[in-house]
């Protein structure tokens, strides 16, 4: 009867997490966006002021030398160019679609800053849709089957075949 009532416990726990993963995808989402066009203002000004005095960004950062502080203004620059364009393909790769989308692109759900972020302010929303709904059913179906198998693994045998005399 314990084992039961855990299975059916743990299943519903899976099944109301999961359900919450459309709305904290979309949070992330937006904030995945406000990143995107924070960045791509500081990659925009910077191409602006290479191409006013002839030179591409390649070029332009090559000649960030001279000095300590240029050097370093040159190694910050080129971080931030590469995480804009790792969070502009994440960022393209997520807004095409949905929720079932989302969750088949997961691997671009996983940038640092903007999970801590999101995770700091995420509120759970009751999930009226349906992807809502599916994601609920699916992590129910998910928590189940591995409870069932976990349950199973220390549930003692219940029918044991006891030798006969012959």
């Amino acid at each position: 009867m314990f084992l039961r009532v855990m299975v059916v416990s743990v299943s519903l726990l899976t099944g109301a997490g999961l359900s919450q993963f459309p709305e904290f995808s979309q949070q992330y989402l937006q904030r995945l966006g406000g990143a995107v066009d924070a960045l791509e203002q500081v990659v925009s000004d910077f191409d602006h002021s290479a191409a006013a005095v002839g030179l591409s960004r390649h070029k332009a950062l090559d000649e960030m030398n001279g000095s300590p502080f240029l050097q370093r203004r040159q190694a910050d620059l080129r971080r931030t160019i590469l995480r804009y364009e790792e969070l502009l393909n994440a960022y393209t790769a997520l807004r095409s679609g949905g929720p079932f989308t989302r969750f088949y692109e997961i691997e671009h759900l996983q940038d640092p800053q903007i999970l801590q972020g999101t995770w700091d302010d995420f509120q759970p929303a009751l999930p009226l849709t349906f992807e809502g709904l599916f994601f609920a059913l699916f992590g129910f179906g998910a928590g189940y089957g591995v409870m069932k198998t976990v349950a199973k693994l220390f549930r003692p045998g219940r029918r044991r075949n006891k030798p006969t005399a012959a």
